[in-house]
């Protein structure tokens, strides 16, 4: 049949939509983002626990946590509720995830063994619940338009509110726990955490008022538990971006660890002061300053520890350059295909990350620089991830005629987590191997190495090896656009 024949999916989202599914993300974000920056900091520097049961409790939660993704897919997929399958998850778990979160980073005063103990508890909560709220979320994604290119733009709209998280967490977050704790991290972390998860939970629900699925797998449409795995197994695009997703989570979240102990234990300090001088950033602050007294206000204090203004600064620097990247995304992805894009700008975004290793200390400008450049490329990749993995939802529907949105989702949260759990455990693993130690000032020549490997050779390798993967991934932009005419034509017929 000659697909110029068939009908063209026209349809069109409000920006209020994009805008509150986006909102979504920021929420869970709030917390991704702590998790992957500061979860090893928090447990090694924060609540004091050993790295040995920082690595132990970290790695096993991921595992557990990331197996009950396929679950949450299969009960996602069979909920039948007025408003949808997957919004009714976003309101049900927006009050616990908050609460949860909380727990996990607060410090009550128990024994060394009764800390592990509190510690397994409230990340192995955290992460089930991320996973009963954003797989659903995520699943969402595919089901309000079938429309590519909008898809395209709501993933825009999505990864924006995503680099905004980031910014506050990668960037805001330490100095604002030193701030509100006045010097003492734990107390800071956990007033900060309040705020953020209140936040969190009003968010969700904004999401959950503001979308609509549309996307409907028609009434006839049956499958059991077995037919969905085979669908997934079966799958190659979707085998593929599964293993995409764990490498892309493993480097997010090595590098992500590691920046603060590079900052910490590595770079000059008396450069990187001299550097936020150069540079204006603080003229900048003193500015701010200035204005506030002026209105009758009290200083914001920005912290005067060189590492963690530096580190705060260089974070901002990647992100905001990340989020002009996502600003080229869809324009990108529309002319030449979300496969060719995301593997072109992740492999230039990984150079950035490879050259940390052989940067002097007191070569800032030259570290800043490499982090401008990594963000910007990275961020055209970011918002293709989750929309050519919802591409691979209706790749299956394509082949098997039967929908199954969440059980695909699923196995890409399933990804993320043995991702983030691989990652971050690998760092604090990485950091007993190079016997790093909090209470030393100075750390050993070995262990600082170690530090260095990990924010560059260490986390560069999975991004490369992702690269790789997608020559096997098929779906171009000629197979995107077929799939996008043959479904709609389906669609229109049932």
């Amino acid at each position: 049949m000659n697909s110029s024949l068939m009908p063209e999916n026209t349809e069109k989202l409000s920006v209020l939509e994009k805008v509150g599914y986006s909102l979504g993300d920021l929420a869970a974000n709030l917390v991704f983002q702590t998790l992957v920056t500061f979860i090893a900091f928090f447990y090694t520097d924060v609540y004091k626990i050993p790295v040995e049961s920082a690595t132990m409790v970290i790695f096993s939660c991921g595992l557990i946590a990331a197996f009950f993704n396929p679950f949450m897919g299969m009960i996602a997929d069979r909920t039948q509720t007025r408003w949808g399958k997957f919004r009714p998850w976003i309101l049900w778990t927006s009050i616990p995830f908050g609460v949860i979160a909380l727990l996990t980073f607060s410090t009550p005063d128990f024994s060394p063994d009764g800390k592990v103990y509190y510690a397994f508890i409230t990340y192995l909560l955290l992460l089930l619940i991320y996973s009963a709220n954003n797989l659903p979320y995520a699943a969402l994604s595919g089901v309000i338009t079938g429309n590519m290119k909008e898809r395209n733009s709501m993933s825009s709209y999505r990864f924006v509110a995503v680099m905004i998280a980031q910014f506050i967490i990668q960037v805001l977050l330490l100095p604002l726990v030193l701030i509100a704790g006045d010097g003492d991290k734990a107390i800071g972390f956990e007033k900060v955490m309040t705020f953020l998860s209140i936040a969190g939970v009003i968010m969700f629900m904004i999401t959950f008022f503001t979308t609509k699925e549309r996307v409907i797998p028609s009434a006839e449409q049956k499958s059991t538990v077995l037919e969905d795995l085979k669908d997934l197994v079966t799958n190659i695009p979707w085998v593929i971006m599964l293993t995409v997703t764990v490498l892309v989570f493993v480097t997010l979240a090595l590098k992500g660890g590691a920046y603060i102990y590079y900052f910490e234990n590595y770079l000059n300090p008396i450069q990187i002061s001299e550097f936020l001088v150069s540079i204006g950033f603080n003229g900048l602050i003193d500015s701010l300053n200035a204005g506030l007294t002026g209105l009758g206000l009290a200083e914001f204090q920005w912290p005067e520890d060189p590492a963690t203004s530096g580190f705060a600064v260089f974070n901002a620097g990647g992100i905001i350059f990340m989020i002009i990247g996502i600003g080229f995304s869809k324009g990108l992805a529309d002319k030449f295909g979300k496969r060719e894009v995301f593997g072109w700008s992740l492999f230039i975004s990984t150079i950035f990350i490879g050259l940390f290793y052989f940067y002097p200390p007191d070569s800032i400008g030259v570290v800043f620089s490499s982090q401008i450049l990594h963000g910007f490329f990275y961020g055209i990749s970011t918002p293709l991830l989750w929309a050519m993995i919802a591409d691979v939802a209706d790749y299956s529907e394509w082949k098997n005629h039967r929908r199954a949105t969440a059980i695909i989702f699923s196995a890409m949260i399933v990804g993320l987590k043995i991702g983030l759990t691989f990652g971050s455990s690998l760092l604090s693993s990485i950091l007993g191997f190079y016997q790093y130690d909090p209470s030393l000032v100075t750390q050993l020549p070995e262990t600082v190495n170690g530090i260095k490997l990990s924010v560059s050779v260490y986390a560069s390798l999975p991004f490369l090896l992702a690269v790789g993967c997608l020559f096997f991934y098929k779906i171009n932009k000629q197979v995107e656009q077929q799939i996008e005419v043959d479904l709609t034509a389906r669609r229109v017929a049932e």
